[in-house]
């Protein structure tokens, strides 16, 4: 199991589109941190270009990935190799080089220009949405042995998270404005682990303004801190559950 890992980990490292994230994310990350005078807008700024490219490239790249290792994955599979250790092999082995090359890309000047309590939680938000959204593309690979058609599912998967689900928050938001529904959009809010991310980091910095309803919800239910915990176990969830199923 560990031989496999370690392939799989040194195969995606020498790919040349993990080491463009990773310079494509310093390149953002420190020009970012240098424009702004202030590292909390610099946090700012970064959160709304993380929570956008590193689901896209989480998914799609792990996905691509995935239906290129088909032949691999086949030729360990007539070895007495038991098929759950060959599936948590290449999950361990994706996420571990997604989530070097975001730390060494963002985390790194994401703790020098804000090493207190956001700029933490601004990192583990960025590796656990890489985690989060590994685990959907395994998911989403699996359903279908036809690569295009997996692929336009994460590409599809992406668009929703990232742009719809907003979308359609606010939607609900308008058609039921004059019902109490501030406990069915908490619960709505679960269901978008980028929500759930970006929530994280507003509760941190406590801008009540960006926050969005969701948000808003979050900070008056549970307050700050409580608030931030149960983000992070429902982040969890969305780790485990689409790679389990």
């Amino acid at each position: 199991m560990n031989r496999i890992i370690k392939f799989v980990i040194v195969d995606i490292m020498r790919n040349k589109v993990v080491l463009a994230y990773t310079l494509l994310m310093a390149i953002l990350s420190w020009g970012v941190f240098s424009l702004e005078d202030n590292s909390s807008k610099g946090v700012l700024t970064l959160l709304n270009l993380i929570l956008l490219n590193v689901p896209l490239v989480s998914i799609v790249f792990s996905t691509i990935y995935i239906y290129n290792s088909s032949e691999f994955i086949e030729l360990l599979l007539s070895q007495p190799i038991k098929r759950s250790k060959i599936w948590v092999s290449l999950f361990a082995g994706l996420q571990f080089s997604l989530i070097s090359a975001f730390v060494i890309g963002a985390g790194i000047p994401i703790l020098v220009y804000a090493p207190s309590g956001f700029g933490i939680i601004m990192l583990l938000v960025g590796i656990i949405i890489t985690a989060v959204f590994v685990s959907i593309a395994f998911f989403s690979a699996i359903q279908t042995r036809d690569k295009a058609k997996g692929i336009g599912v994460a590409i599809l998967l992406w668009l929703y998270f990232a742009l719809l689900f907003d979308g359609l928050v606010l939607f609900l938001l308008f058609q039921f404005a004059e019902y109490p529904i501030e406990e069915a959009m908490m619960v709505l809010s679960a269901f978008s682990p980028i929500d759930l991310a970006r929530i994280m980091v507003l509760l941190q910095l406590d801008v009540s303004a960006m926050m969005g309803y969701t948000g808003a919800i979050f900070r008056q239910f549970f307050g700050t801190q409580s608030g931030i915990f149960i983000s992070f176990g429902v982040l969890l969830l969305w780790v485990l559950l689409p790679f389990l199923f």
